[in-house]
């Protein structure tokens, strides 16, 4: 589990603009890069909560981070421990696996770092999108929560 506050703060105002959007081409099947569907059970309600983020699929293993902290999604999943991801219209149940702060280093370094640097503006993307600097990776793990996606055996 991470170290950062239970309570949630707002993503940035231009994604919950883009979310509505992102989750309508996504729900219908368009690729949009790494991105899916997330669709979690609500930790107050218990109804379904959809959002579009990316998955970070490298060698058969998925993961998903937050940005920006302890968003409404994080709480979520981390009440739920599972979800569904749909990616160009397949769906399926999985397990999500909290890192770490060791791990989450390690996503930040060995997996998130070279998915960005093959990706044509990948950093820079992520850097002054999300805020991140992949390239260095101990501040990027910080307050950061990341998430293994497992299937559901």
């Amino acid at each position: 589990m991470t170290t950062s506050p239970r309570t949630a703060v707002p993503a940035p105002r231009w994604v919950t603009f883009f979310n509505p959007i992102a989750k309508r081409l996504l729900g219908v099947g368009v690729p949009l890069g790494y991105n899916g569907l997330l669709t979690i059970r609500g930790r107050k309600t218990g109804e379904p909560r959809t959002t579009p983020i990316a998955i970070i699929d490298v060698d058969g293993r998925r993961w998903v981070w937050s940005p920006w902290g302890e968003v409404h999604w994080v709480q979520n999943i981390r009440a739920a421990g599972r979800a569904k991801v749909t990616v160009r219209g397949q769906t399926e149940d999985v397990r999500a696996a909290e890192l770490d702060e060791t791990e989450r280093l390690r996503f930040f370094r060995d997996v998130l770092r070279p998915v960005a640097h093959d990706m044509t503006f990948g950093t820079q993307f992520i850097k002054y999108v999300d805020g991140v600097d992949v390239d260095d990776p101990l501040d990027a793990s910080h307050g950061r929560p990341v998430f293994e996606l497992l299937p559901l055996a």
